[in-house]
């Protein structure tokens, strides 16, 4: 029996752009599945940034953030110069890992959203020395005001 996976989007949504280049596609002239992981990097690279803290500075306080799990599920094709808009969202901050969910959308003619794909990446933190590792307080204190707090 196949696993069910959740991959719903949860306020805050931060949205960003990207025109589909040239290089992204395949020999059917569709994006290669494998640079969905990529553009998923840039949603959350750009969330990171605008409302939490860059990347840059995560590495200088001695964490690198790798993927330890991924799962994307394709609606529909992007191709070749397309505008996608990539919307993610942090669901969930631990004190060694974070996970992320994404949509991925193309506006249709009339403004009509289409959902291509939708999926999420869990990130681990680890140091220098490739062990887990506790985020620092001051990125914990910034990621976990993005998640959405559960009512009680």
């Amino acid at each position: 029996m196949a696993k069910s996976f959740s991959a719903s989007l949860h306020e805050p949504i931060f949205r960003t752009t990207y025109r589909v280049i040239y290089g992204d596609t395949d020999a059917a002239g569709v994006v290669y599945n494998a640079n969905y992981l990529r553009y998923f990097e840039i949603g959350r690279t750009e969330m990171m940034r605008a409302w939490a803290i860059p990347y840059s500075q995560v590495e200088q306080m001695g964490c690198v953030l790798p993927i330890t799990e991924s799962y994307i599920r394709f609606k529909a094709p992007a191709r070749y110069d397309d505008l996608l808009t990539i919307a993610t969202s942090l669901v969930e901050v631990k004190r060694v890992s974070c996970r992320f969910h994404y949509a991925i959308y193309r506006t249709e003619e009339g403004g009509r959203e289409q959902l291509l794909v939708r999926g999420f990446t869990s990130l681990a933190c680890i140091n220098a020395e490739g062990r887990l590792t506790a985020f620092p307080d001051e990125l914990m204190e910034k990621i976990s005001a993005l998640v959405p707090q559960k009512e009680v």
